[in-house]
């Protein structure tokens, strides 16, 4: 009997040991796509960019690295194969070597929402050894200064962060298929290593990488190729990010209509005018009420178009919308409109851009509304205005801030006549260069204001909608720190934080926030924007009144304080 059941126990565990390696053998047989393959090879190599430490000192063309690496896998079809070709490869490239003593910095508090290397195990992918060889690269990472991206700290008007050392290619050719894929694989590990919010975006950073490899691997057209690009950078959400390109001319046109437009309930209502002496030519009046452009209804052009427009929320997509709804190419465009209540049709006369700058006129800066209550146009003042307009407003009860035409650097300043002592208003991350992906807490929160026992005691109001981006944000944070503050108006652009520029290969220039940008308490506000404390939308209605909804609000807070 003991002699029958040690056979069945012997039995049981031969046969899931085969199945085991049944199971084992299987996955490494298994095919890949291509699609599966380029995106495996797309995170590898920029990986090592990074972190391998013979290739992120430059020792390395790692373009033409990229271009042999492709061939070599371009025929291979299962993971076996596949990892093998990976590995080899890295295994060219030099030793990496252990150290026993590995740098760190036990000051440095991390912000570590964005760093992930959890695909080193995709077994779907990698096969076990090739996942180590990677851990082994990550964990011997380079020390040294990284070639392809560094610091700059000559310029104090410009962001740290600065690409460099990329060939650009001054005869790139949209047909070569790796040049391509060379084009799309820098801006993907851009932003895999060094956009601070990538954890925010609305899809995941890898299915990104999947869902549009096709559309940079196989494009139809040269305009196809261009118009990926650009789609590539709106998946980012932040009202920062764009990529223009002269193709995109031949989708959405040269021509501008000289009008401004609110989007509103699917309507495009106009609230301001380019050019006063054009507008008169196509009869456009502010409030006029536009629902259809050449025949399809707004609704139906921002359903088509969302994916090229940038923006980190509703508000600043819709503010950012009217180029793809208005521009062409033609000479005028055919519309749909309200006004008074009755509908028409007509053409609006487009021109280009150029011909729509008029003189500008002269703004106010500052003004008493009432005995009591005065407004300062933060999109006017600079820091030589200050001195002598706070001097002045001091005596009124309330001071309203309007920044909803963002802001000019007057900010510190101006919060030294408002608070009584220093105070904390915003907190940064910056990347962390010696490990990529991660991202480090400035050790002190920045401050604003000065101690001050006359500083301004009435109420402080602070005006905000979709136009206020950046440092307009950035200001009204600052602003919001000193003692009676309330902000007033809508949702904000949600994109703060230094903007870094570059050019990804010839002819594709791009840009995204560098660093990251909270409340002292680590609390975000890309996306989410400067929240009210009183919400105000503007209105159709309001528009054709000539009313200013959120002001008139503003005025009603000063002088009831509700």
């Amino acid at each position: 009997m003991k002699k029958y059941i040690l056979f069945i126990l012997m039995f049981i565990g031969t046969m899931a040991y085969s199945h085991k390696n049944i199971s084992h053998r299987a996955f490494l047989e298994k095919n890949l796509t291509e699609i599966e393959k380029l995106a495996a090879t797309a995170k590898v190599w920029g990986f090592l960019k990074y972190y391998h430490p013979k290739v992120a000192d430059g020792s390395q063309n790692w373009d033409e690295q990229l271009f042999k690496i492709l061939r070599q896998t371009e025929n291979t079809q299962t993971v076996q194969q596949f990892s093998n070709a990976i590995s080899d490869w890295i295994m060219s490239l030099g030793e990496v070597k252990k150290y026993e003593n590995i740098k760190t910095d036990i000051d440095n508090v991390y912000f570590d929402k964005n760093i992930d290397f959890s695909w080193f195990d995709d077994r779907t992918i990698f096969t076990k050894e090739l996942s180590q060889m990677l851990k082994f690269v990550q964990k011997y990472k380079f020390q040294g200064e990284n070639y392809y991206v560094t610091f700059q700290k000559k310029d104090p008007n410009a962001v740290p962060l600065q690409f460099i050392n990329e060939v650009k290619y001054s005869k790139f050719d949209w047909t070569d298929k790796n040049m391509r894929l060379l084009a799309f694989f820098r801006y993907w590990n851009y932003v895999e290593y060094f956009f601070p919010y990538k954890y925010q975006t609305d899809q995941d950073w890898n299915l990104v990488l999947t869902e549009m490899m096709p559309k940079f691997s196989d494009p139809k057209t040269e305009l196809d190729f261009h118009l990926a690009m650009r789609e590539l950078s709106v998946k980012l959400n932040d009202s920062h990010s764009s990529l223009g390109t002269s193709k995109m001319y031949d989708k959405f046109g040269e021509k501008f209509v000289p009008a401004d437009f609110k989007i509103i309930d699917s309507k495009a209502v106009v609230v301001g005018l380019k050019n006063d002496s054009l507008a008169r030519i196509s009869d456009i009046k502010i409030g006029d009420v536009i629902t259809e452009v050449e025949g399809k209804s707004i609704q139906t052009i921002i359903k088509e178009n969302t994916k090229y427009v940038e923006g980190s929320n509703k508000a600043s997509v819709l503010r950012n919308f009217y180029w793809a709804i208005f521009n062409g190419n033609s000479d005028s465009v055919q519309v749909k409109y309200t006004r008074e209540g009755r509908s028409s049709q007509k053409y609006i006369k487009r021109y280009e851009y150029a011909y729509l700058i008029a003189i500008p006129k002269p703004k106010e800066k500052w003004r008493f509304l009432n005995n009591k209550v005065s407004y300062v146009n933060l999109g006017e003042i600079t820091e030589d205005d200050v001195p002598e307009m706070m001097n002045k407003i001091m005596v009124s009860d309330a001071i309203i801030f309007d920044l909803r035409n963002n802001a000019r650097g007057a900010d510190y300043l101006i919060a030294e006549y408002l608070n009584p002592e220093p105070r904390e208003f915003v907190k940064f991350a910056d990347a962390d260069l010696k490990t990529p992906g991660n991202f480090i807490w400035r050790k002190e929160e920045e401050k604003c204001g000065k101690v001050n026992p006359n500083y301004y005691k009435g109420k402080v109001i602070v005006l905000v909608n979709e136009v206020t981006q950046s440092h307009g944000e950035y200001t009204a944070m600052s602003l919001k720190v000193a003692p009676n503050t309330t902000v007033i108006g809508s949702q904000t652009s949600g994109a703060d934080g230094g903007v870094v520029r570059f050019e990804i290969i010839r002819g594709f220039r791009t840009q995204f926030s560098s660093y990251g940008v909270f409340y002292p308490n680590k609390k975000e506000t890309q996306r989410i924007g400067i929240v009210p404390d009183i919400k105000v939308e503007q209105t159709i209605k309001g528009i054709q009144s000539g009313k200013d909804e959120i002001l008139e609000r503003a005025l009603k807070f000063a002088e009831k304080g509700k």
